[in-house]
């Protein structure tokens, strides 16, 4: 059994391996590690999955998002009485009122709350998401679905002059109706690849837990991540560009719950940062921390985003964000603030073992990163992660 790349996740690890077994006789599972911090992280530890027990699934029963489907659901099924705020638990009333209002619920004289059409609920929500509508890549002239691609991901992966692969198959694409909900493409391989640039910005909102590390400070608590694609690269397969065009498309704005810490300025140059390598430290250190959040919590890196930025406007301090992918948060973030000095010291190790000398993708490069991996300082990332866990030992001593 060959498993190209780490699954996601210890138990995909041993589901995966355990099918080279099933008859009976010796088996040999190998997994060849992909470009990735995690994968590199995991070949030079492997006492982390021997012996090691499947990670505890991670979710947040609250998140209205998730809640408001399995509450539409549930009455489809049943109505919903008061009395099943014992299992649904204490956001369950809110979230009704909100389903009531938007039509998706009916509150019947007795007060139980009921699916008011004959038709199931499973044709207009998920259990299994909590993504935004989806997108429809149709192949022009025939007229062909040939998938779908969520709202957020059309703008990055299926703009207009995108480069779109399907199966296999590379066609590329001539036009992206959002308000349709499609984007319409022709097959043609134009000999280069595109990569989207975005700008990101976020905001700070309610605080759930902060603590003081020293002169740092490390928060969990809702935040809202501003993004927009704003142009596309063509590069050939070598990585030279040809060219950079312009976008016209929407800000987006995803509303979840991350981790965060602050650090003075004073801070960053006393361990030798200086205010010109402050961006490309923090990125590169953004960047290796989402490829090792997975390691503490249930997640693939695709799940997770972050942003880093040199001043941010709420806490007046170089920060770091580091946040769940998904509406209303799904725990991933969480999780990684309260294991984040096991969190950080593995993301520290796994730049400090990698052998490049400036940053990889086995380190601190990103395969989403919306600013094509630039700045990156590999080395100030390293002074700040080892800052960073200095102080954390200090305080916990």
């Amino acid at each position: 059994m060959l498993m190209a790349g780490w699954p996601g996740t210890t138990a995909s690890l041993w589901q995966q391996a355990g099918r080279a077994g099933r008859a009976g006789g010796d088996a040999l599972a190998v997994l060849v590690a992909d470009d990735d911090p995690l994968d590199h992280y995991l070949v030079h530890h492997p006492e982390t999955l021997f012996g090691r027990p499947v990670e505890a699934v991670v979710v947040d029963p609250d998140n209205p998002y998730v809640l408001a489907d399995h509450l539409a659901a549930a009455a489809a099924e049943l109505p919903i009485t008061a009395a099943d705020e014992s299992y649904f638990g204490p956001s369950m009333r809110p979230t009704l009122d909100t389903l009531v209002s938007a039509g998706v619920l009916r509150r019947r004289p007795n007060g139980a709350w009921h699916w008011p059409r004959p038709d199931g609920p499973h044709g207009q929500i998920t259990l299994r998401s909590t993504t935004d509508p989806t997108v429809r890549i149709v192949e022009r002239g025939t007229g062909r679905v040939l998938g779908t691609v969520d709202w957020a991901s059309a703008q990055r992966q299926a703009h207009t002059g995108a480069v779109y692969v399907h199966q296999g198959r590379t066609f590329v694409v001539t036009a992206l109706d959002l308000e349709d909900g499609s984007a319409t493409v022709v097959a043609g391989d134009p000999g280069w690849k595109t990569s989207a640039r975005t700008t990101t910005a976020f905001d700070l909102g309610r605080v759930h837990t902060s603590r003081q590390v020293g002169p740092l400070t490390v928060a969990y608590g809702e935040t809202a991540v501003r993004s927009q694609v704003t142009s596309f690269l063509r590069r050939l397969p070598t990585g030279e560009v040809l060219g950079e065009h312009p976008l016209d498309l929407p800000e987006s704005t995803l509303h979840t719950r991350g981790v965060w810490w602050t650090m003075p300025g004073w801070w960053l140059r006393d361990h030798g940062v200086d205010e010109m390598a402050v961006p490309g430290a923090l990125h590169a250190a953004e960047h290796a921390a989402i490829g090792l959040l997975p390691l503490v919590a249930t997640a693939d890196r695709w799940d997770i985003g972050g942003v880093s930025t040199d001043l941010h406007p709420h806490t007046g301090e170089p920060t770091i964000l580091v946040y769940d992918g998904h509406r209303g948060g799904a725990g991933f973030a969480e999780r990684g603030h309260d294991q984040l000095e096991r969190w950080l010291r593995a993301t520290h190790d796994a730049v400090l073992t990698c052998a490049c000398s400036t940053g990889c993708p086995s380190c601190v490069q990103s395969p989403k990163c919306g600013n094509g991996n630039e700045p990156l300082d590999k080395a100030g990332a390293l002074r700040v992660l080892q800052a960073m866990l200095d102080e954390l030992r200090t305080a916990t001593a």
